[in-house]
Parts: C-alpha cells; structure tokens; sequence
C-alpha cells in the first residue's frame, strides 16, 4: 500500500466549527490560556525545528487569540536564549481575556513590544500572528500593510494557526495574506489551508492537537475529510473465476474532429484502470488510430444519435465528453446518451452543452468540471467560484442532484447528499492538456467495476493526483497518458487483484 503522504489528520473543519471545538474542549476542563500556551509551546518547537540557528524571531502581533499566541511565542524565545521582539499592530491596550494574560507574560518576560510602522525593522524569523481563523470580509488597514511588509521582507515566515488573509472556510485571499513558509495550526485542520488559494500561502503544514480529548474531537462534526487509502472504499480483490462481463462494459462518447485525442485518453485510462470492456463511439476519422493505439477497446465510428443508441444501450457506464465538441455531431451524440439509465461521467464539452440549456442531467451521474465549467453551471465568473470553492462545489451537487469533482488544486469531490472530500496530492507539473481526461476515464473504470459514484470519484481523483504527484517529481513536462500507467500500478498496491 502506498505510504502516507503526512501524519496529519484526515477530518477538516470550518472556522466555526474549530471555534465549537476549542469552546467545547474549555467547558471540558481546560482553561483557555492553558490551550494558548500549548498552541505557543507547539509553534516555537516548530521554529526551532525549521530554523535551529536563527537565534532570532519578530513577532506581528494583532489583537486576538493569535495575537496571544505570538506573545507567548516570543516569551518562549526570550527565554532560550533569542532575541525577539513583538511589532504589535493596533493598540496592544486593547487585547482582551487570554491575549491580554499572554502580553502581560512576554512584558514581564523582558519582551520588547513596540507598535508597528511600516518603518519598523523586520529581524530573524517572523512570526504572523495578525489575525487568525475569524477574519470574514478583505483585511483592512492597518493590517494589510503590514502584510505587503512581510511578504516584501524577504526573511523566513511562520504563520501562527492559518496565514494572516487567507479564509480559514474557503482557501481564498480575502484581500491580501501572508505567504508563509511554515504554518502551524491546531485543535483541527482548517479546510482552508488546502484549496484555493492555500497551496501558494501556507508553505510546510505542521498540525498539534494541543492534547485534546481525542473522543471529544471524533465525535465533532467536520466539513470535509482528506482523502488517504485507509480512509477511502477500495474496489475488492477478484476470484479465480473472474470474467470480463462482471467488471462492466464501458463507452467513451467524444472525439470530434481535431479532438480525437481526448477521447482515446479516456477509452485508455478506463481500460487500465480495470474496467471489463471498454468501447469508444467517435467520429469515423479517428478509428484507425484508435486500433493502432488500442486493439482492446472496440472502437467504432458513429455518425448520429440513431448510431449511438444501441452502442449506448448495450454499456452499463457511459464516460461522455472528452473531445466531443458543441457542434451538430457532438449535440447529436448527447440527445442519446440521456436516454439511458446508467451510470455516466460527464466531462469537458458535454458539461458546456449542459450549461447551456441544450440537454439535461440524468439522476445520479458525477461531473468533472474545471473552474471555468463550473462557474458557467452555476451561471457566475470563475473568480466566484475560486473564491469559495467548497461552497460552488455543494451548490452543483444540489442543483444536479449530482456527485462533483471540481478540479484543482486541493481538488474537492461533493455529493448530493453533503458529503465533502479534498485531495491535497497533485504537483505543478499536472498543468497540462489532457490530464482530465485521463481522470474521467479512471471515474468510469471504478463505477464498471462496481463502486458507488461518491468512493469511485474520491478514489480516481486520489489516484490521478498521487500519480501525478510522483511523476511532477521528474519536472516539466508530464503527459496525460504518463499517467496511466502509474495509476494502473497505484491501484494494484492499494487494493491488489488478488487477494
């Protein structure tokens, strides 16, 4: 089985719920600044860790419980020796409860606080503790200039719980946020340190627990898990007498003219992927080189509808829109694929032609769209859906009653029925053509084999990003069919053909 990528958890929580969580575990028995002192003791180990010579840390401290931490931080620093000091950003006077007790502490310390300036000298390792997981709206001033000063500082960066800007709930930049290299968060992972926005923010990710109650955190609710092999279903091992005919039969509709492409990428990752027979309708051009690429897929060239019924009739898992383009052959081709009552994959061109009115949803069916095809589902900008991707996730599964992948990174997989999974594997090098392909003929393969929509779509799109994952390792480059079998081979080590 393939390692772990980390040692973090695999449930993810809202801000909201995090603050349930901490007040929860302070009505349990542990006094609040007791909870910031371990936050502080965590953070400073990680310091160290990450930066062992340093010898020295200039905490921004804002006005919250984040602020607390950093003070502590700083406290903990001074008395090991560094030197540190503490640019507090707004009236220190005026923190409150815990953050008032931590400040009081790095004061008698011997910590010096200064109020900021964007004149002040940045020194060491910074430490952010401006604003912590409840920032809502774009940050304001003075705080965000005092960000553009820490990203323009050059020096290294550890963020105290999540990056200062970026929302804890939806991975976006609310305006301007930290870029750290190091960010140490606690009690529960936020959903937000993974997607949007996070991946270019949060640097390294270090979790602790702050010691508590572990039944306590397992029977709180979460928002999302991470997907992980020990947390996702695995398609079984097969007996001796395994046939073709029980592991599905499997039609890629697409592949238009200057498309084609797309298509066998599909037909070819499904049919590595496990599926038991995979057939490709597309245009008459394109046999010939799909059987000299792929004698095992039945190709066929299909110039309507009428054509396409009894292929699609005889299937019992559609993948349909690789290549299929938005003119008269591919519209065509969709008027028969919802006829029929099977499991389907819509990807690419037939999401487009779905957002535009011109055919509708069966029940039941998973869509891979992109940022872009999901933003023109939902009719609004792209820049909305980036904005808050889990929301523009939930909402497509509640308008079409469907299982979503909304692609990139820290790819989210939403269900109908409310169920959130992330993917934080993947690697740069996966920004290139055809990758989605290769992904919804995977999607395909695991529904022929029998899986439910919601575990077939969390476990192609683990498949796909850990295999790209361990190919990006080589740099630029990668191609979409590099992939495949990687995935055939992550697949085999994850839930081997026999048992």
């Amino acid at each position: 089985m393939p390692d772990r990528i980390d040692d973090l958890p695999l449930a993810l929580y809202s801000s909201a719920q995090v603050r349930e969580l901490d007040a929860r575990l302070i009505a349990a028995g542990t006094p609040g600044f007791e909870l910031m002192q371990r936050a502080a003791h965590a953070a400073w180990r990680a310091l160290r860790r990450r930066w062992p010579s340093a010898g020295e840390i200039t905490v921004l401290a804002g006005r919250g419980n984040n602020a607390g931490d950093g003070y502590l931080i700083a406290a903990l620093a001074l008395r090991a020796g560094w030197r540190a000091s503490v640019l507090a950003v707004g009236d220190s006077s005026a923190l409150q409860g815990d953050a008032a007790l931590a400040r009081d502490e790095a004061q008698a310390a011997g910590v010096a606080i200064q109020i900021w300036s964007e004149d002040a000298d940045l020194r060491g390792v910074v430490v952010d503790a401006l604003l912590g997981t409840g920032l809502a709206g774009a940050v304001r001033e003075p705080y965000a200039h005092a960000i553009r000063c820490i990203n323009a500082s050059c020096l290294p960066v550890l963020a105290v719980d999540i990056p200062s800007g970026l929302s804890a709930d939806s991975g976006a930049v609310l305006g301007v946020a930290v870029r750290a290299d190091l960010t140490v968060t606690f009690i529960g992972l936020k959903l937000g340190l993974f997607t949007g926005d996070a991946p270019e923010l949060v640097g390294e990710l270090a979790f602790d627990g702050l010691q508590a109650d572990l039944g306590l955190v397992a029977a709180h609710p979460v928002a999302a898990r991470r997907l992980a092999v020990e947390g996702m279903a695995l398609p079984g091992p097969r007996p001796a007498t395994a046939h073709k005919g029980r592991y599905g039969r499997l039609l890629v509709v697409g592949g238009d003219l200057g498309t084609g492409g797309a298509a066998l990428l599909s037909a070819e990752s499904a049919l590595r992927s496990g599926a038991g027979m995979v057939s490709l309708a597309t245009r008459g051009e394109h046999v010939a080189a799909a059987l000299a690429r792929m004698p095992e897929v039945m190709s066929i060239g299909v110039a309507s509808a009428n054509q396409l019924r009894g292929l699609a009739a005889a299937s019992s898992v559609l993948v349909v829109g690789p290549g299929l383009g938005q003119n008269a052959w591919g519209r065509s081709l969709m008027s028969a694929v919802v006829a029929h009552d099977v499991p389907q994959v819509w990807d690419a061109d037939a999401l487009n032609l779905l957002a535009a009115g011109r055919v509708a949803l069966p029940a039941g069916c998973i869509i891979t769209p992109h940022p872009g095809e999901a933003a023109r589902l939902l009719g609004v900008d792209t820049a909305s859906v980036q904005a808050d991707r889990p929301a523009a996730a939930r909402a497509l599964a509640h308008r079409y009653n469907a299982t979503v992948v909304l692609k990139g990174a820290g790819s989210l997989v939403a269900s109908a029925d409310g169920r959130l999974a992330l993917c934080d594997r993947g690697h740069p090098a996966m920004a290139g053509a055809g990758l989605g392909d290769v992904l919804a003929g995977v999607i395909g393969a695991l529904l022929a084999q029998g899986m439910a929509a919601f575990d077939a779509a969390c476990l192609a799109v683990w498949l796909h990003a850990s295999a790209g994952q361990q190919l990006g390792a080589q740099g630029r480059g990668l191609a979409a069919s590099d992939l495949i079998p990687t995935i055939r081979q992550l697949l085999e080590e994850c839930s081997p053909c026999r048992s």
